[in-house]
Formats: C-alpha cells, structure tokens, sequence
C-alpha cells in the first residue's frame, strides 16, 4: 500500500473544495478518511494550523495557512514530518500557481482541476522515495513539530463544535448532509429482540398492577422495574434508529439501568431469563455504538 493515498485542497473559509488527487484504491478506510475529510473542512477556522485525525491504518494530516487547508490521508507507517513535509511541498506548488485572491473568488467546488496533476507528482515521489528529496527540509520539519506538536482532532468532537457552529444543538449527522449506516441484519435482529423484550415487560408490568392495588401494595416496586425496563428497551431502539449527540453516555446508561432492574427482578424471573434480557440490551448497545455516520451524498468523487 502506497505511503499518500488521497490529498485535498480545501478554502477554510467555508470548506469549499479546491482540487484532489486521483486515487483507484478500493479500501474501506480510505473511503471512511476521504468522508472524515469532508466533516473537518467545515470546522478547519476552529484549529490551528497543524492537526492530525488518527485511524486504524490510516492518518489524516492537515495544515492550514493563508485561508487554504492542504490535507491527506496517510499510511501510518508514514511518520508526521515526512506527511507534513509533503503538505508544506502542496502548499508552496498551490501558492506559486493561484493568487489568494482566485482562492477568495471561487464559487464552484475544484475550480483548479489543472492542480491534480501537480499533487499526482508529488504523491509518486513521495511514495516511491519515503519523504522529500532535501533532508534539511525534513529536520526542519521535525524542529516545528517537536516545538509544536499538531493537535490530535476528536472526529466526535468536530462534529459537535461544527453542529454549535451553525446554531444546531445535534451533531451534522442529524442533518441534510449525513445519515447513519444503513440498518445491518445483526442490527433488525437486535431490534426484534428488543422490541420483544419491551412488549414481555410491559405485559408482566401491566399483569402485575391488577394484583399489586388489590394485594400486595408492597410490589410496587417490581412494577416500576417491570416498566422502567419496557421504556428502556424502547429507548435502545429509538438511540439505535437515529443519531444522537451524547450517543455513548444515553447508550450505557439505558444498558445499565436495564442491568439494574433485571437484577432486582430476580425471583419473579430465571437465571435465563435474566440472561436473555441482559444480552440482547448488551448486544443493542454495542451495536449502536458501533453504527457509524455516513454522507448522504457523494460530492464530486472525492
């Protein structure tokens, strides 16, 4: 796998994409960091000037200056200086082709398509020789990131202060620009269960009022667990259906009250029964958890 993958002109300002390599690598990471991309161009006015997004194979780099942002998906076993060097070589090519001025005038996305085959260049010869052809440019480097590291960008936390940014209280994915991962098979079947699990508690719940207000006044409490279980478990689904800001708190909160009402049921349900209700709230949970964002559209084959 070549060191560079994919790199990005961008204006800060607004996002607005300027130019992008060419890329024919069929990875399913790589096309998860080229959506990433597009979620931290609108929030590059709120970071400084270097910024990485850390991943499992791949790195997402970034360095901002003079109203342009240059960015690139990296292999990992690409150390920072040589990324960074190959973002400042980027920046000195765009700078010495386009004005700030064209850069300010631009109002359709890649308006300088004559830029992609000057990055495609700069990408072969990174890949093929590991980093720049000066070692004095690279000590450099390495000088500027030791004095200041690049800050470590939470993707979550970008989508959060994007959200703030244009006066919503939800994160983009609640928008017009993104969605979740379409519903998977592990994820019906968990809302099945769910859904089960929801109507067997409120049907003991609701059984069991009649004799609690004519017997035993002193169930009460198994009725408030037998109900607060049913909402629980249709909250589960609810957090699992559609994205919502604090998604990993809500999520562990609901396994955990459902855990604690479960346990306090104990005698008036089984060992496998108790069993079955707790896996299939923490199989919910994990799977909300593990249901990500993605664009609903696809912006000019980046």
């Amino acid at each position: 796998m070549p060191l560079i993958l994919f790199a990005f002109v961008v204006r800060v300002r607004d996002g607005l994409p300027l130019s992008a390599s060419t890329d024919f690598q069929h990875n399913t990471e790589l096309q998860e960091r080229k959506q990433q991309l597009k979620v931290i161009s609108k929030s590059l006015a709120l970071f400084p000037e270097r910024g990485t997004v850390k991943g499992r194979d791949l790195n997402i780099y970034f360095l901002s200056t003079e109203g342009v942002s240059y960015m690139a998906v990296c292999s990992c076993r690409l150390p920072a200086a040589p990324a960074y060097c190959f973002l400042e070589d980027v920046r000195w090519e765009f700078s010495a082709r386009f004005d700030s001025s064209a850069v300010a005038l631009a109002s359709r996305p890649y308006p300088f398509l004559q830029f992609d085959s000057i990055i495609q260049k700069l990408k072969q010869h990174y890949n093929q020789s590991g980093g720049p052809s000066l070692g004095v440019t690279l000590a450099e480097v390495q000088d500027e990131l030791r004095a200041s590291p690049p800050e470590v960008v939470n993707l979550e936390g970008v989508q959060l202060s994007n959200g703030a940014a244009n006066g919503h209280a939800e994160v983009p994915g609640t928008g017009p620009n993104q969605r979740l991962e379409p519903v998977s098979a592990p994820g019906i079947l968990s809302l099945v269960l769910n859904i089960m699990c929801a109507a067997l508690n409120l049907i003991r719940g609701v059984h069991l009022i009649e004799y609690t207000f004519q017997d035993d006044y002193d169930g009460i409490w198994n009725v408030v667990a037998f109900l607060l279980a049913f909402l629980c478990c249709v909250c589960q689904c609810q957090l699992y259906l559609f994205h919502s800001s604090l998604k990993r708190l809500k999520a562990f909160t609901l396994l955990t009250l459902i855990i604690v009402c479960n346990g306090f049921l104990f005698g008036l349900r089984n060992v496998w029964q108790l069993s079955f209700h707790m896996s299939v709230a923490c199989i919910s949970t994990v799977l909300t958890l593990t249901r990500k964002l993605q664009d609903r559209t696809s912006d000019c084959g980046v």
